[in-house]
């Protein structure tokens, strides 16, 4: 073989060292990389939230009687912006939980909220109003308007998302940020959540299908989902990893003259 053919095919590997240098797993970037072709997996229910100091909840009382029922939906009226992922503005009114975690309704006065669900809070002020006799068969209906996630760290948009269905996954709040990034760690996700007044910190990997059994798969109001960057990101910001591409180049150019001059 010609010196001229040999440095040639080192020229012609140079490209293939380089990406190989760069190169990227793909089962780093993907989600639930054990899913078999055709899997049926039960997801967990959605739980219902509980209520806490400081939420913000819609609150409306009907009955056949209107006017009767029009005096229970005067002052609901604590005024909340809040902004979506796709940065579209809203304003709701509501009842905001004191730090008593009671609320204030017309007629019935101070209601206890905090530690309740909603449905345990809805069957309260139907009792009292009842037992009160200020309506017959009564409807109440509450919400949530306070429910926002927040999705930081590796991903396209980090965002805080409001959710106005009060039910959200986390794949589906991480899709509406943008979606994790190559260079984010799918299988170290953490999670923080309020619980009981303490903050807890739960690590998920989102590359196995047992996520999607997990109790963490629904987010709560106030979640915070935080995608840790991978050795890839840090590498890539590292002045060693900048200077590996031009260093195998140099080598390899080294190679070629030192097979030149023996040959």
């Amino acid at each position: 073989m010609k010196v001229s053919d040999k440095s040639k095919i080192i020229i012609f590997l140079l490209p293939v060292l380089v990406s190989l240098a760069s190169c990227i797993n793909t089962k780093q970037v993907t989600y639930f990389n054990d899913a078999a072709d055709t899997a049926y997996i039960d997801a967990p229910g959605a739980t219902e939230n509980i209520i806490h100091n400081n939420d913000i909840l819609s609150i409306t009382i009907n009955s056949l009687n209107a006017e009767a029922s029009a005096v229970f939906n005067t002052t609901n009226n604590f005024v909340i912006n809040s902004s979506t992922a796709s940065g579209s503005a809203t304003q709701s009114t509501g009842y905001l939980v004191n730090i008593d975690g009671s609320i204030q309704l017309p007629i019935l006065g101070n209601i206890k909220a905090a530690g309740l669900t909603k449905t345990q809070l809805k069957d309260l002020i139907t009792q009292t109003i009842i037992s009160k006799k200020l309506l017959v068969d009564p409807v109440v209906n509450i919400r949530h308007l306070n429910f926002e996630v927040t999705v930081i760290g590796e991903v396209g948009r980090p965002t805080v998302i409001t959710v106005p269905n009060e039910k959200i996954s986390m794949i589906k709040a991480l899709g509406l940020a943008g979606d994790i990034t190559i260079y984010g760690q799918k299988n170290n996700v953490l999670l923080i959540r309020e619980s009981s007044g303490r903050k807890k910190l739960v690590r998920l990997d989102l590359q196995s299908t047992s996520f999607i059994k997990s109790p963490y798969y629904y987010l709560m109001p106030n979640d915070v989902v935080y995608v840790e960057p991978n050795k890839n990101r840090i590498a890539s910001v590292s002045r060693g990893h900048q200077l590996i591409p031009s260093l195998l180049y140099t080598l390899s150019v080294v190679a070629v003259i030192i097979i030149n001059r023996v040959n």
